[in-house]
């Protein structure tokens, strides 16, 4: 059983309904409610975000700079699994692999994996190296079903891993890297 010493990475599973914020001033739910005091009075922040819809894996740190280095475009390749409302076509994974435009960016996907279909939803596996607000969500909402005309929606979205981090934790639960996953995430960084 490897040790969960790592003393500058925690993992938190996040589950639906909680803000990646230290405080909210409408009173709702953030992911420190999740987790020990000591987190909020020590200053561990969230390394990037997870929207309010989103779930899975949030890493979280006390060092700024490897905070940074974490959520650097083109740094660490972060693997999402989503189900879009909608017929995805080849069509729409090439064009999201191409790059979308949407209002003032350019946003695309590094590999578009088609891993199931359910009724009128596609469920995908999504790997992104940079993570513009609400990526994937905008990225999907540019395309159109070809049936309908209407733009594809994200209908739920979970980050499976980050670099080489990959989540293995219950949903709503936490816990520290070991020493060897901190050195794997870090080593593979530039």
């Amino acid at each position: 059983m490897t040790q969960n010493d790592s003393k500058i990475l925690f993992a938190l599973n996040k589950p639906k309904g909680y803000l990646v914020t230290r405080s909210d001033d409408l009173g709702r739910k953030t992911v420190y409610d999740l987790l020990p005091d000591w987190v909020f009075n020590d200053g561990w922040m969230p390394v990037g975000r997870l929207d309010l819809e989103s779930k899975g894996l949030l890493l979280f740190t006390k060092d700024g700079q490897l905070g940074h280095v974490l959520t650097k475009p083109g740094n660490c390749v972060k693997i999402y699994e989503i189900w879009v409302r909608g017929h995805v076509t080849d069509e729409h994974i090439s064009a999201a692999l191409k790059g979308v435009k949407s209002k003032d960016d350019l946003l695309k996907a590094l590999v578009v994996e088609k891993i199931g279909i359910g009724g009128a939803k596609t469920k995908l596996r999504i790997q992104i190296n940079e993570g513009k607000n609400r990526h994937i969500r905008r990225l999907f909402g540019a395309l159109k079903d070809p049936k309908f005309g209407t733009p594809l929606k994200v209908v739920s979205l979970s980050r499976v891993s980050i670099g080489s981090f990959k989540l293995d934790i219950d949903s709503g639960k936490w816990r520290f890297l070991s020493s060897e996953e901190e050195k794997m995430l870090i080593k593979n960084l530039r």
